[in-house]
């Protein structure tokens, strides 16, 4: 998204994006072996457990033998972009100049495709580091409209996969997120309301409107990306891509009465509405 030939700056297209000038010049150095072993059993315990707190985190690592310190559980967690799952004792302050905008799910009933969206983004690991993995559902059907990688987590990935599914599917009426950073950044909100979507965000004690993403994470990695160890972003673009296109066009959902996403999502009635 970001091009050097275009007559905006970078500095301009960075500014639009919500990114930092240096992130386009930054290069990760290499994870030493011992961290990202740990990073993938802090991602293998957070997907079974997501209610889980570095607290706990820490406790389980220890048990599990690996030689860790609680302070390094929160820098890691903090780098993989996770936090535990659980009803929260007040809002998330927000970032100076990202608005915060309200929960308009409450008592709503989701009924049809399109109506209501949501996203989430997750930790990745691989054979030799790891990747953040963006993904956008469509919650009546369940159906994973538009997905995106990336090595750092910033708002530039959201967007793309936002482009896709708006390309693929037209808008919804609302786009329900949490309070991340990439999520109440100028430039998402912004792309929303420039097509005229409803922004709905999670609020005080709403940590159960992640559970149908959490449940395709756990999902996604106990049947592809464990199995896989992927060496190469190619490797698991390739990889998702398949297995995306088995989760909607082929996987029956029990929540689902036994029907896919892709059957629902094309308008197949529901003969019971799952809880």
């Amino acid at each position: 998204m970001i091009t050097r030939d275009h007559p905006l700056p970078v500095t301009g297209q960075c500014r639009l994006l919500g990114l930092a000038r240096s992130s386009l010049y930054y290069r990760a150095a290499p994870k030493p072996p011992g961290k990202l072993e740990l990073m993938r059993e802090i991602d293998r315990i957070h997907t079974d457990w997501p209610f889980y707190g570095s607290r706990k985190l820490f406790r389980e690592l220890r048990a599990r033998g690996f030689k860790v310190g609680r302070e390094q559980v929160v820098r890691l967690m903090r780098e993989m972009g996770i936090e535990a799952l659980y009803r929260k004792p007040k809002l998330s302050i927000p970032r100076p100049g990202f608005q915060i905008y309200p929960y308009l799910l409450k008592d709503l009933r989701i009924v049809r495709p399109n109506q209501v969206w949501a996203t989430d983004i997750t930790y990745l690991p691989m054979a030799k580091g790891f990747a953040f993995l963006v993904a956008i559902i469509d919650l009546m059907s369940r159906k994973v409209l538009a997905w995106e990688l990336s090595n750092t987590l910033d708002v530039h990935f959201c967007l793309v996969a936002l482009n896709k599914a708006i390309r693929e599917f037209g808008p919804p009426e609302i786009f329900n997120t949490d309070q991340g950073c990439q999520f109440t950044s100028v430039a998402f909100t912004e792309a929303l309301k420039a097509h005229g979507i409803r922004i709905s965000m999670d609020g005080k004690g709403r940590w159960i409107d992640n559970v149908f993403v959490e449940r395709l994470w756990r999902s996604v990695k106990y049947e592809e990306v464990y199995l896989k160890a992927y060496d190469s972003m190619k490797e698991a673009r390739e990889g998702l891509g398949q297995y995306f296109d088995f989760y909607n066009r082929t996987r029956r959902h029990q929540s689902l009465d036994y029907k896919t996403p892709d059957e629902v999502h094309q308008g197949h009635p529901l003969e019971k509405l799952a809880a």
